[in-house]
């Protein structure tokens, strides 16, 4: 398991592109037939995936965590980006399909993932966080739960955020899960922009062609920076930064985050005229 030390808001300005990237993005995910994970000092974040093709993966516990099993003190929430697929979580069995979301809660031993099919398979992607509690493992289908609608044409932010995993819904003890699709002729996120010192956030980027990308803007308000974001890419994002991006086109990601609260809306806002 890769170990990420974060920078903090001092370091951070006077970072090279390229340590931008080693530090705040996770370009390496999503394998066939593999689980990957990386492991952020953040708030103790691990991002993953899992990519089973004809025969299913388990999750194991990682020497990083030193732990007997992997959700001996965590807790994960999956969705599946991918093919339908399924999460068997000890004996009990939940399918997934495109968007689908599970919450595996703590003290969960067995964890594995499969696909329907090899040829389509599933794509779990995995944020997880320290639990200090038992919540029941639980599973939502996204189709069933209405998106908030925000943004405008005008603005190119014309949105739908979807929350799955949060005090409303599916319960847990920090984590907070959900995505968010922008409509056609749509390119911004979170515009105008926000931070909530109280947790940190990761966006994964998907539903990308290859030959697009997001500019994800990143930072303090008085010190932007972008990073270029391909399909399937992740960017971490600390409780000091901005979390914004455009696009080349219109795209889905899926924001998580942990921390202090649960309370979607604590964000300190911030004006788009603020960014420098």
């Amino acid at each position: 398991m890769k170990i990420i030390q974060l920078a903090d808001a001092k370091r951070y300005p006077r970072m090279t592109t390229s340590e931008l990237r080693d530090t705040f993005l996770i370009d390496d995910l999503f394998h066939p037939g593999k689980i990957d994970a990386v492991y952020v000092d953040l708030d103790r974040t691990v991002i993953g995936s899992a990519v089973p093709l004809a025969e299913p993966l388990t999750l194991g516990a990682d020497p990083e965590l030193r732990a007997t099993y992997f959700t001996e003190r965590r807790e994960i929430g999956v969705l599946n980006i991918g093919g339908d697929g399924s999460v068997r979580v000890h004996d009990k069995e939940f399918p997934l399909g495109n968007l689908d979301c599970l919450y595996v809660g703590r003290g969960n031993e067995k964890v594995s993932f499969s696909s329907k099919s090899a040829s389509k398979p599933a794509e779990f992607y995995l944020l997880s966080y320290p639990a200090h509690a038992v919540h029941p493992t639980a599973s939502v289908e996204s189709s069933k739960v209405a998106p908030v609608l925000l943004g405008a044409p005008e603005t190119c932010n014309q949105r739908g955020i979807t929350k799955l995993i949060h005090l409303e819904g599916i319960k847990s003890c920090q984590l907070v899960m959900g995505f968010t699709q922008l409509a056609s002729g749509s390119a911004w996120n979170t515009m105008p922009p926000h931070t909530h010192m109280r947790r940190s956030e990761v966006y994964l980027y998907f539903n990308l062609p290859p030959e697009d990308r997001i500019l994800h803007l990143m930072g303090p308000a008085d010190e932007i920076r972008v990073i270029s974001v391909a399909n399937k890419q992740a960017v971490i994002s600390p409780g000091w930064s901005v979390h914004a991006g455009v696009g080349t086109r219109n795209y889905t990601f899926c924001w998580g985050m942990g921390g202090e609260n649960q309370v979607y809306t604590d964000m300190d806002a911030l004006k788009i005229t603020d960014l420098l």
